[in-house]
């Protein structure tokens, strides 16, 4: 630990400096900072050995939130060939199951697969890990001009690689490798970030592959296999009534297996904001549950309030989105106060498993758009034209005056 801060230290001061993690050596450390700002920028990380998490809750401060964090730095690239290893199946076996669902309406009856919600505990494991704990493995802060690429991330105790108030990221070649029933271990997950490029990554994990949430906008996400994992998702955004703004976003060539979800965007009730331009184009599902997900009525607790406002939801478009699926096709499920406009399909197929049971029709709620071609199976559920609220437009406004 104490070396790693003094090699930190020494290579602050020198502008593209390197800091040697050597391959053959594995180095047990406790939560770290590496620092700026006045750090010499162009700093390089590179990571051939291993860095392990110890597993001893008094190795970890209260509250925090993260075990290694690069912050307010300009041009800071992790790279090499090895691995972060979190060593988080003590933080799994002891969290509360949180089976992420989808929230369905009263009329569409899906039992157990997507309709089972589990309450969060609150309560100490038995480990004596302090209560909400949320454990990134990797995180990014206020920092520009960023870099990772070719090392692994594996067995994070949550949250695999964090971007948070970030600027020009770039990921690539790197892989994240956890378990489908690890919980909350989102692969990839961007906050208030801008001018993204995630590709050529292979992302397992027992939560979201990779997750976009409020703040972020121009990120493409392209070449990455996904699964297994809950898919990759826009949010949940506007949670206890907050504002949201997401746009431009490209997720393309992806391909996903055995996933819970493939491309979803998720709201609660009562935010406000806008999620706006959004691609999803050329992906190749497998066994995907739901390959195709709105959910403006998300809930990760036992229940939530019913409120009026929502995040408005327009110019989303899927493009060539084919394979199986194993419980339906298509959920969009959109607010009543403020309904999805601008949807567009195009070129859609998907397949049934036939071995799987319990299998349902594409469901549409206040969901507005247009079908290009013919879908695979038939979305009649899709209203033609534009919804009669104009809320949405003042929520666009409210995001690009921001």
């Amino acid at each position: 630990m104490q070396a790693f801060e003094a090699t930190w230290a020494e290579a602050c001061k020198v502008e593209a400096s390197t800091v040697m993690v050597p391959s053959g050596y594995a180095f047990l450390i406790g939560p770290i900072s590496f620092s700026g700002p006045y750090c010499q920028p162009n700093i390089v990380f590179q990571l051939d050995g291993m860095i392990v998490a110890p597993t001893n809750p008094k190795a970890w401060g209260a509250g925090l939130l993260w075990w290694i964090e690069f912050t307010k730095l300009k041009g800071i690239t992790i790279q090499g060939s090895g691995i972060i290893e979190g060593r988080g199946s003590v933080w799994w076996t002891q969290s509360q199951i949180d089976d992420d669902p989808i929230a369905i309406n009263d009329d569409d009856d899906l039992g157990t697969e997507l309709g089972t919600k589990m309450p969060r505990s609150n309560r100490r494991t038995g480990m004596g890990w302090p209560e909400s704990f949320h454990m990134q493995a990797l995180r990014f802060y206020g920092s520009y001009n960023v870099t990772v690429t070719g090392i692994v991330i594996q067995n994070s105790p949550q949250c695999h690689l964090k971007f948070d108030n970030c600027n020009a990221v770039h990921v690539f070649n790197m892989s994240v490798a956890s378990p489908g029933n690890s919980l909350n271990t989102d692969g990839i997950h961007l906050q208030n970030t801008k001018d993204v490029a995630i590709h050529h990554c292979n992302l397992s994990c027992g939560d979201d592959c990779v997750s976009v949430q409020t703040g972020c906008s121009t990120v493409k996400i392209h070449s990455v296999n996904c699964g297994p994992g809950h898919g990759i998702s826009i949010g949940g955004l506007g949670r206890d009534n907050t504002k949201a703004c997401v746009s431009n976003i490209t997720v393309q060539d992806v391909s996903m297996y055995g996933t819970m979800t493939g491309v979803r965007i998720k709201t609660w009730q009562g935010g406000s904001g806008s999620v706006q331009s959004i691609r999803f184009t050329n992906i190749r599902v497998s066994e995907v549950q739901t390959p195709i997900v709105i959910d403006q009525f998300y809930c990760d607790r036992t229940s939530c309030k019913n409120q009026t406002s929502a995040v408005a939801l327009s110019g989303i478009s899927y493009e060539n989105i084919k394979g199986t699926y194993t419980v339906k096709p298509v959920h969009l499920a959109c607010s009543d106060d403020t309904p999805c406009s601008e949807l567009s399909l195009t070129d859609i197929e998907l397949q049934p498993m036939q071995e799987h049971y319990h299998m349902y029709d594409p469901y549409c709620w206040q969901a507005f758009g247009e079908l290009y071609t013919p879908t695979v199976p038939p979305i009649i559920c899709l209203q033609a034209g534009k919804p009669t609220s104009d809320r949405m437009f003042s929520d666009h406004e409210a995001c690009e005056s921001a």
